[in-house]
């Protein structure tokens, strides 16, 4: 997919920066209002002068009862849109409430200070702010998402983030999926997502667009929300109506699991491991189901596959010697009978 070709080419030549629209911020932070009161939280991935991120909580700063707001991004203090991240030092929003009466953030309700380092969100500076900070929300560099991933769990902070759904094939990911220290965002689970782009990106896919302001757009498939913050969606039990049969769902050529080709027909009454396409995550309930592994790549890894092989080699899935894609290996925790 043409796409899907721009986001590695992204990945290569460091073109990572998305910026998230206002209705895609607005849709899943409607999940988690109660999770922000007297919470401090921290955008390090945002240039603070036009981050839709900055724009919502700013302005839902009393709904949510928030402490504290604060924005920091990697080298870039221009006031204009989608500046190139060329100066050599960095600003620092912070905000903690309005003025009396007001009903909108202005200038001075902001302190805007300049960084002493670049702004990178793993500078001292950004991580010294990441430890005053309870929950961390942004769109972090794609190309950077295990190392953004791995900062956030040594830190033991709550986050929610934006990444590409190959990231749930991370060996440094998938782990955290299957432990339960990390889970998928309930408002992104099929389709595309438009992104803004800096001024110099080049647009070479078909999907994109520039408004009347000369912004640039592209569309992006596969991306989801990556959190820790728990919502009602996630306790949801996912209803199965279908019946195990051999002809139907056809054991692997190198695992002792059957095949199951969509979410939405696992079979009720099978007791044993299942592949499912990782697309399952947006249905997981960790109360009804359990995660056994992952099989994704031709290498063999037990600490990640979870099953035992029983080929000789490639270690991916596969039914009468064709390969599947990635499966993630479940097992129904209360299977009927």
């Amino acid at each position: 997919m043409v796409l899907n070709k721009k986001l590695h080419s992204a990945k290569r030549e460091k073109n990572d920066e998305f910026y998230t629209q206002l209705s895609d911020i607005e849709k899943e932070l409607d999940h988690y209002k109660q999770h922000f009161r007297d919470k401090t939280v921290y955008c390090n991935c945002d240039d603070p002068t036009v981050s839709q991120f900055f724009y919502y909580f700013s302005n839902n700063f009393p709904i949510l009862g928030l402490k504290k707001l604060i924005t920091t991004c990697y080298k870039n203090q221009q006031r204009d849109l989608f500046s190139r991240a060329d100066n050599e030092q960095a600003i620092k929003l912070e905000f903690d409430g309005f003025r009396k009466d007001e009903r909108m953030a202005n200038i001075e309700d902001i302190g805007i200070t300049h960084l002493k380092e670049d702004g990178d969100f793993r500078s001292e500076e950004s991580i010294e702010l990441l430890k005053e900070a309870d929950i961390v929300v942004t769109n972090p560099p794609f190309s950077l998402f295990r190392e953004y991933v791995a900062q956030l769990m040594e830190h033991d902070r709550k986050f929610l983030i934006i990444g590409n759904m190959n990231a749930i094939t991370y060996k440094e990911i998938f782990p955290l999926i299957k432990d339960n220290r990390l889970w998928l965002g309930p408002s992104i689970t099929s389709g595309d997502r438009e992104f803004g782009v800096p001024d110099h990106y080049p647009l070479t896919a078909a999907s994109h667009r520039i408004d009347d302001k000369g912004n640039k757009f592209v569309r992006v498939k596969g991306v989801r929300w990556f959190t820790n913050l728990d919502h009602k969606k996630r306790n949801e039990e996912l209803i199965l109506y279908r019946k195990y049969t051999p002809e139907e769902y056809p054991h692997y050529d190198n695992y002792d699991a059957i095949e199951v080709g969509k979410t939405k027909e696992i079979p009720q009454n099978w007791g044993g491991v299942m592949g499912v396409p990782i697309t399952f995550l947006d249905k997981y309930n960790p109360d009804q189901f359990e995660i056994v592994g992952l099989s994704a790549s031709a290498g063999y890894n037990r600490a990640i596959v979870g099953l035992q092989f029983m080929g000789d080699r490639d270690a991916r899935a596969s039914v009468n010697s064709k390969t599947k894609y990635a499966r993630i290996f479940i097992r129904n925790r209360r299977p009927q009978t």
